[in-house]
This record gives C-alpha cells, structure tokens and sequence, in this order.
C-alpha cells in the first residue's frame, strides 16, 4: 500500500502549530535533578544521547515536549492529537512520533526542533513505536505494520501479526534493539511472539505467553532474551525474562510492588519500574543479577500518605547508560521528570557517628563504617569537613583510610563551640557513587552576661521610654538585638534596633509605650559565648479623659471646682479613652454626705466605648438642691474587656445641684 506524504510547509505549519522555539543542547548533569512536566499524561519517552535531549509524549494534551538532561523544557510542538509512541532514528537526526488521532506519523528533525514530514497511515491509528534497520514499525490496537521511508515514496505495510492472537487491553507492545538488527518483539494481552524483518513484511519466529498485566517490553542487547514489565517466574512479580529463541521462562528480576516499566541500556544493564507509594520506584540491575545494584524512591510532592509514582512505561536509559529518566506522577496529577544518576553504580553507605556533647578545645573522637553490597578494599581513602561558626563553608581535615571491615576513626579538638558537624565523603570509583555522611556535635561554650533595664516599670501614654541593653564578656560577636513585642495580638513582635554594643557593653533603644509590652535583648552568641536572651516587662496606662455638659456654671466651694447644676437638669458626663477593640470603661460616682464620700451603687457600672474612643452617659437630674457628687473614669486591666494597658484612673470631676 501506498502514501503519498505531506511535507510542504503549509501544511505541516497547520498540523504543528509554530515549532519556532529553539532546541538546544546541554551539557551532562552531575547529579540527580526533578523539573517539573507541562503535561496532563505521558504516553513514551525517548533519550537522543547526541543532543542531550529527552522527548516526551503527551496523548492528553497532543503535544510533545522536549527537555535537556535536567529536565529544563526546551521546547513544546503541539498540535498534534493523542501522540503516544516515539522513536529515534539510528543517527539521532529524527524524531519519530504515532500523532493516533490523526491516524499518522510525523518526522521531527532533532537538531531544529521542527517538523519535516508526516505519513498518513490511513484509517489506521498508530501506537507504539520501533525503528529496525531504517524502517519504522507501529502496533495498533490489536496488530502492528511498518511504514518504509527509504524511497521516493513511503511505503505502508499493515497487520503484520501472523498467527497470533493479539487482544489484551493495553494495546501492542512493541520492542527491539539497535544491536539486534532484523528482530522485532510484539506482546499484546497474553500474547508475546518474535519477528524476522529483515525483508518487507514480518516472519514470526516464535511465539509464546507473558503474563496480561504486562505494560512494556524490551530486548536484550545481546539478541538472547524479551524482558517484560511483570512476569517474575518465582513470585509472580518483578521483571519478566523470555528466551529470544522459544519464549520459554527464564530467570527474571524480583520487584516487591507492582513493577510497571522496563528498560535495557546498550551495555545491557536493566533498568525495571513500580507502581509503589511506600517503596522504592525504579530499580537497576546488572546483567543476571537479581539483586539491585541501585535503588530510587521518589519522593511525596503531593498531598496524600504516599509518595509520588512512576507513570507505567515511564522510564528511558541515557545511551551512555550515565542515567535513568523516570516520570513521575503525584496525587495531584502533576508529572515530574527525573533525571537519576550513576545508575550502574552501586551508592555506598557512609555512617559516621560523633558524640552527642564536647568540651571546646578538647579532643573528641569521631567512628564511623564504608559499606557497600560490593566490599571496598582495605585503605580507601574518604575526606573529612568540619563545619562550625568559625567556618560556615566547611573547612577541610586530614583524610582518613578504612580498615578491613570499612570502619574508619579520627580525633579532633574543636575550636569553636555550638553546633560542628562532620561530614565525611567517598569520592566514588569506577563501580561506585559517591556517597557521604554526617553527623553533629554540640560543642560547650561559656555564658556570658545580659541585662536589661525597666522591668516593671509602669508609664503614662505614649511615653518614649529608654531601654538600655548591657553585654558582658564576649568572642568576637558584639551584637545585640532589642525586640518589643507589645500586648495583644494585633500588634506584632517588632525590631527595635540592631547593633553593636560601645564601648561599655550598653546598646539602648526608646520604645513608644502605648501598651503593656515585653522588650528583649537578644545576643545570638558566637564561637566561644553562648546565645542569651533577656526579657523584661514594662507596663503603659491608656489615655483618659473627661468633660462635663450642660451646667450653668463652674464655681468653687471651699478650694474644690464644682460644676453647678439645677437640680432637675440631667447632666452629661464624656469619657474620652486609647481605643481598643471591645474595650469598655468604669464609670465610678460618689455622693458627699456628712462630711464623707460615699459610692452610689451604679448598675451598669461598665460602658462600652465607640470606636472613636468616646463615650457619653446621661447622669439623671436628682430633683433636690444642695446635692454633691463626683465621678471618675478607669480602665481597669481584664475588667475592662482587654489586658493591653496598666490599669489607670481618670482625675475627679466634682458636680453640684442648686435650685
């Protein structure tokens, strides 16, 4: 069958939007990395070792988008609906993509970033991917076919199965591998067969069974064996392996989860995946081994008890096999790209234990022990930091050598107290990462001497009050802080000034007493001297004050201002007080009788202030002449309905009732 393809720049701009964006290369990472995806799902990835670029598929969104090795995106081609199967071609120069809701395959040139071509496969929607020898094979739901792009005009061949029945419900699998040349792996339901194509069409070679839970399928770069996502022979979990020649069982790789992805490098280590929220997610492991030689876990970016998951068939080797890249998924549906490191390696584990205390300027002794799955040989050298006041960048230490057994020791005499970790390193070597440990001291440091002036002092309103800090003796640090943090929660804990103590050891600061307010000096300590904190409290009455209205007159009797009232005029008493949110005043009257001053029995004896501060009561016209009374205005601390002020009492206003 033949097709003719689509390649003028018109069209192509309508199939791919603008590919403007420009595809650039990066250098190696030197550690492992997480960005997160602009996607919504991820169908394949693929790793173009020569541009240092990974490719990703997203069906959801019908894009795919393009990262270099620390999963920074370099560019995005959209347009282009359910794109699920990718592909490279041998030299890396392009970029093959299954467009399923278009029903074709597009070409990318991997240098640009843009398109060059697109093959319409007809009524037939594409899935999965695979390049052998030049020509380009894709599965559909229940078959597979290839497309040859070798002449003046592509070339489709479709359902290529043969006798098989392909009918599970993840669709057809496709595998094959550069080195094997001629050989192509298909899998679908329980189903798993191997083909010659080395001529147009595919020869079935064998086929066999796998189990139906199975997602990804690889081959061997060595032609011996199909590697499957689930299938392990003893437990039923773990990595599937088949015989490239029968398909009969062999020995796979234990995954204790429910394993999901499987990739070969070219040197033919294996790289397996798993669905797992509370156990690691991708696992390596050399050739015929059973035991990982490394192990990741991904970590929980998400909102629920378990951690992030890696998205089924998720995982690509770097052809360099310098790294694993996994995508991962949260509980919130935001993918991360993960670019895993020296996964071939096997990651040593350095304990390293210190005392939990230590005298400054006397020696401690730090243990601690090299492991790893393969022993690393009697003398290995590791280096060692110490990091402490003195030295906030670390400052380097004799190395030390392991014994026989991978413990190692060393002395050392700490010059500055607080807090002196100890990091000892393994640089790694050619089967080894590099790993490092850690561990702290608290190391004694003396005390010195801080004081600070004016506790329980009491202040009227609004008072600029001086609060003078005195340091002792100290290290190097001769700083000092005075924070006032002033009653109740609307107003927060402030920094009222920052610096060095003079010559006498004195720093002060003056602070606006408004409220009840907690000042502090705070030392922060230095190598030698330890941090030291002092508070005091210092307390602030509120502002008050009070005005009398409709009186005819103010005269003196005897050396006492009164102010004269007839006696059935109702007089009206103002009390203006600091405002405070449900704040309220006393209101305490007193009547002259027989020489004395007697409480009336006022009930209420508490009004509630405005929120301009103001309150006003109508006092009531006695009817009779020749009365006295006075009255004042409090706040009483709590009874007044907050606890911010000192408790303070307005000055007496005395009223008489005449005729």
């Amino acid at each position: 069958m033949r097709r003719r393809s689509i390649s003028t720049a018109t069209a192509l701009a309508v199939l791919f939007g603008s590919a403007a964006l420009a595809v650039s290369s990066t250098g190696t990472a030197a550690a492992d990395s997480a960005r997160v995806l602009p996607v919504k799902s991820v169908g394949d990835m693929v790793v173009d070792g020569v541009h240092k670029l990974v490719y990703i598929s997203d069906p959801t969104s019908g894009k795919i988008v393009i990262a270099d090795y620390t999963g920074t995106v370099r560019a995005t081609l959209a347009n282009e609906p359910g794109v699920t199967g990718l592909a490279l071609s041998a030299d890396s120069s392009q970029l093959y993509a299954a467009v399923k809701g278009d029903k074709r395959i597009v070409a990318i040139d991997t240098q640009t970033g843009t398109p060059t071509s697109s093959y319409s496969l007809g009524t037939t929607a594409p899935d999965d991917l695979e390049v052998v020898d030049g020509r380009i094979w894709f599965s559909t739901a229940t078959n597979f076919g290839s497309l040859d792009i070798s002449g003046a005009e592509p070339v489709v061949h479709l359902a290529q199965k043969g006798d098989v029945d392909f009918s599970g419900a993840y669709g057809t699998f496709l595998a094959s591998d550069p080195a094997v040349p001629g050989v192509l792996v298909a899998g679908n339901g329980g189903d798993l067969a191997v083909y010659d194509v080395t001529a147009d069409g595919a020869t079935l070679r064998t086929k066999g069974s796998m189990d139906t839970s199975t997602k990804q399928l690889d081959l061997t770069p060595d032609g011996k064996q199909v590697l499957t996502s689930w299938g392990d022979p003893e437990t039923g979990y773990g990595i599937g392996a088949y015989s490239a020649t029968d398909l009969s069982k062999e020995t796979g790789y234990p995954i204790d989860a429910y394993p999901n992805a499987v990739r070969v490098a070219p040197d033919g280590n294996v790289a397996g995946g798993s669905d797992s929220w509370y156990e690691p997610d991708v696992h390596v492991y050399h050739p015929g081994d059973q035991t990982p030689v490394r192990e990741y876990d991904f970590p929980n970016t998400g909102t629920s008890s378990g951690a992030d998951t890696l998205v089924p068939g998720a995982l690509a080797w770097a052809p360099d096999s310098s790294r694993v890249f996994a995508v991962s998924v949260n509980n919130g549906g935001v993918y991360t790209l993960r670019a895993l490191t020296d996964p071939t390696k096997e990651l040593p584990v350095v304990k390293v234990s210190a005392p939990a205390k230590a005298d400054r300027a006397k020696k401690l002794t730090v243990t601690g022990k090299l492991t790893s799955k393969t022993p690393l040989p009697t003398g290995t050298s590791l280096t060692v930091t110490r990091t402490d006041l003195d030295s906030p960048n670390g400052k380097a230490l004799p190395a030390v050598k392991t014994k026989a057994d991978g413990s190692y020791t060393f002395t050392d005499t700490p010059p500055a107290g607080g807090k002196v970790t100890y990091k000892v390193s393994f640089a790694g070597d050619a089967s080894h990462a590099a790993a490092a440990g850690s561990d702290a001291v608290t190391v004694s440091r003396k005390s010195t001497s801080l004081s600070l002036n004016n506790n329980g002092k009491v202040y009227s309103y609004g008072k600029d009050v001086k609060f003078a800090a005195h340091l002792g003796t100290t290290y190097k640090n001769r700083k000092v802080e005075i924070w006032a943090d002033p009653f109740g929660a609307d107003k927060p804990k402030k920094l009222v000034k920052s610096g060095t103590v003079n010559s006498s050891g004195n720093l002060t600061a003056t602070v606006d007493m408004t409220r009840d307010t907690t000042v502090s000096a705070v030392f922060a300590g230095d190598s030698r001297y330890a941090p030291k904190t002092v508070k005091v409290t210092a307390y602030a009455r509120v502002k008050i004050s009070t005005a009398v209205s409709k009186q005819y007159k103010k005269a003196k009797i005897g050396s006492t201002t009164y102010y004269w009232f007839h006696k059935n005029t109702d007089p009206v008493l103002t009390t203006t007080m600091t405002y405070y949110k449900g704040r309220k005043h006393r209101l305490d009257l007193q009547v002259y009788y027989a020489g004395k001053w007697y409480d009336a029995d006022l009930d209420p004896n508490y009004f509630a202030l405005g929120t301009n501060g103001k309150s006003a009561i109508q006092l009531g016209a006695p009817g009779e002449s020749g009365i006295r009374a006075r009255f004042r205005s409090d706040y009483i601390n709590s009874s007044s309905g907050d606890s911010v002020n000192s408790t303070t009492y307005s000055g007496w206003k005395y009223l008489y009732f005449s005729n």
